[in-house]
C-alpha cells in the first residue's frame, strides 16, 4: 500500500515537472534566450498565501537558519528540475526490487 502511494506521489511530481519544462520551453522559444523559471517564481505566482503561510511555518518550528540556507536555495532552483528530482526520490522509495531466487549465472 505504502509502495503504491510513493509511486502515485513520484507520478503527480513527475506530471509537474514536466509541465513546468513544458512552459519554461514555451517561454525560451518566445524569448529567445534561455528562460529557467525558479520555483519561489512559480509558488508565488499560483499561491502566495501558502508560500508565506510555509515560510512563517518553517521560522518558527524549525529554525530561520534552515529557511536561510536549505529550503530558499532549493526554491531558487528551477521548478522542474526539482520536481524532477522530487519524482525521482518518490519512485526509489516506491521501488520494488525483483528477487532473483534459484538463478545463478553460471547453470
Amino acid at each position: 500500500m505504502f509502495r503504491f502511494i510513493f509511486r502515485l506521489a513520484a507520478m503527480v511530481a513527475l506530471s509537474v515537472s514536466v509541465i513546468m519544462a513544458v512552459i519554461d520551453t514555451t517561454r525560451t522559444v518566445a524569448a529567445s534566450a534561455l528562460v529557467l523559471t525558479p520555483l519561489n517564481v512559480s509558488w508565488l505566482a499560483v499561491s502566495p498565501d501558502t508560500r508565506a503561510a510555509f515560510e512563517a511555518f518553517v521560522r518558527a518550528k524549525a529554525s530561520p537558519l534552515l529557511w536561510d540556507g536549505a529550503i530558499a536555495w532549493v526554491l531558487n532552483q528551477p521548478g522542474f528540475a526539482v520536481f524532477a528530482v522530487l519524482a525521482f526520490l518518490l519512485y526509489a522509495i516506491g521501488y520494488r526490487r525483483q528477487r532473483r531466487t534459484g538463478q545463478f549465472a553460471a547453470n
